[in-house]
């Protein structure tokens, strides 16, 4: 078996099929269950965030692999097939490895050296537990990308390379000024409770926002955060709870608006934000169908028009027509948008008064961002662990294999023994015991050197091979190491971070 993963991220896709790509949690559960039940898999992961999508995989079949997971993937975003794979990257085996590793360790972030990704590392190792879909392998893999996360941040200064998405968020929204001084003293408004909305809500805190209101459609979720931003020895914020349905008088009040939900449609529409600014709101018609151009024959040219919109309609076009990035007036209502698909309208990035940063946006701001002296280091780290990696996971494969011919040579020993016993019925028991230990000194003598030779060959690139070796030249019985193999991914120590 071998490991494989496909996947799409802001490095390969457009934001607006990253954002109709994104997978809900219950969506996560079904394509493991369903990469399970296909032929070529025996494990599966899947590590979904706001900026990428991938299926981690145990294949006996790289090509059957392949098109199997990326079949899944289409099938379960809701994208097509052939509309989703010129944007799907594939790593195999050792590649594999050092991508997840990476990616552990922030190299691969939408803002260099963030560290939210490793709990959504956990996350996925613990959805993959629960569900049962993580085997020795993923749960070895994924275990291991936590530690190697950790060492990086705990050793280099990648932190200093980046921030996390809402750290960078805001101050793209401060537009230069410190985060602090641009947030003191302003009411904000937080929808969603979950992990990156708790986080910019206790950035929020820190950054000395006078009020926090968290609206959510659970509302103990928002209790519990508004509990947890009012506990003793904090930064002293007021913090609310209300409900989402509150949300449209949330608006009047507010400075800051952060939403990260999972909401599959909008949540803040731009004729809502109009509303509560008190602004006339005159949306984007879209052009009839009669309207839209011919295709240009410039092959260059006609791919712009595809892009812009070939399907009935030039909405597109006509928004990048009229529609400024950003109003250049004083800022009356800043909105940090967070999630994947969008929960923020981006129309209402053209109303005065409003400043807008959501996913895309930080991603074409963060292509600029500095990158710290660290990073070469993490990428050493990186290289250093999948090696390390590598080499354990070959030699973890033999021994199956030394442990069947350790317990094949034990049973020799007592099938001599017994023999031995019927010809000399007349040995007292510190003869035999005697006898017996001299046997299996001799025993695991001759096996010792051999045993610990083969785990260093198969420790090494192409070791492979060694097991099968070992097995055929000792006549070993496949049933008996396949048995030793379910022993230990049994063991319930195994598998928990």
């Amino acid at each position: 078996m071998s490991l494989l993963v496909v996947g799409l991220s802001h490095r390969s896709a457009p934001v607006s099929v990253l954002e109709r790509a994104s997978l809900a949690a219950e969506t996560q559960a079904k394509l493991l269950q369903d990469t399970l039940a296909a032929e070529p898999a025996a494990e599966a992961a899947v590590l979904a965030t706001c900026n990428r999508i991938e299926l981690y995989a145990d294949v006996d079949k790289f090509h059957a692999g392949v098109a199997e997971l990326s079949t899944l993937l289409a099938q379960h975003s809701g994208v097509g097939l052939d509309e989703l794979t010129p944007y799907l990257y594939v790593h195999y085996e050792d590649r594999a490895v050092h991508h997840l590793f990476s990616v552990a360790c922030g190299l691969d972030s939408m803002v260099v050296g963030e560290g939210q990704i490793l709990g959504q590392i956990k996350d996925a190792l613990a959805l993959g537990q629960e569900l049962h879909t993580a085997g020795r392998l993923l749960n070895d893999l994924f275990q291991q990308a936590l530690r190697v996360g950790k060492r990086a941040h705990s050793e280099t200064g990648i932190d200093r390379a980046g921030q996390s998405l809402v750290t960078f968020g805001l101050e793209q929204l401060a537009t230069g000024a410190d985060v602090a001084d641009w947030a003191g003293g302003k009411r904000a408004l937080v929808i969603g409770a979950g992990s990156m909305s708790s986080l910019a809500a206790a950035t929020l805190a820190r950054a000395g926002v006078a009020e926090i209101a968290v609206a959510n459609r659970t509302r103990a979720r928002a209790d519990r955060l508004v509990e947890i931003l009012g506990q003793p020895g904090g930064t002293g914020v007021v913090a609310r709870a209300v409900e989402m349905a509150a949300v449209p008088d949330e608006l009047t009040r507010a400075d800051i608006v952060v939403s990260c939900t999972g909401a599959t449609g909008l949540v803040l529409t731009a004729e809502a934000v109009a509303g509560a600014l008190g602004l006339p709101f005159d949306p984007v018609r879209e052009a009839p169908v009669a309207s839209v151009p011919a295709p240009p024959a410039d092959p260059d040219r006609h791919a712009a028009w595809v892009e812009n919109g070939s399907d009935g309609t030039v909405r597109q076009a006509v928004r990048r027509a009229i529609v400024p990035a950003q109003n250049a007036g004083p800022v009356r209502l800043a909105l940090l948008d967070l999630a994947m698909p969008r929960d923020v309208d981006g129309d209402a990035a053209r109303l005065d008064g409003v400043r807008l940063v959501d996913i895309e946006s930080l991603a074409e701001a963060s292509a600029d961002a500095p990158m710290a002296a660290d990073v070469d280091r993490v990428r050493t780290i990186v290289a250093d662990e999948v090696a390390a990696f590598g080499a354990a996971q070959r030699a973890a494969h033999i021994t199956p294999t030394v442990v069947a011919l350790r317990t094949m040579a034990a049973d020799v020993v007592a099938g001599e023994i017994a023999r031995l016993d019927g010809r000399l019925p007349g040995l007292d028991e510190k003869q035999r015991a005697e006898i017996t230990q001299t046997v299996r000194r001799v025993v695991d003598k001759l096996l010792h050197a051999p045993t610990v030779r083969v785990k260093q060959l198969a420790s090494e690139p192409g070791g492979a091979g060694y097991a099968d070796a070992l097995r055929e030249l000792f006549d070993l019985d496949p049933q008996t190491v396949a048995a030793v193999s379910r022993a230990d991914l049994n063991d319930p120590n195994r598998g928990r971070s």
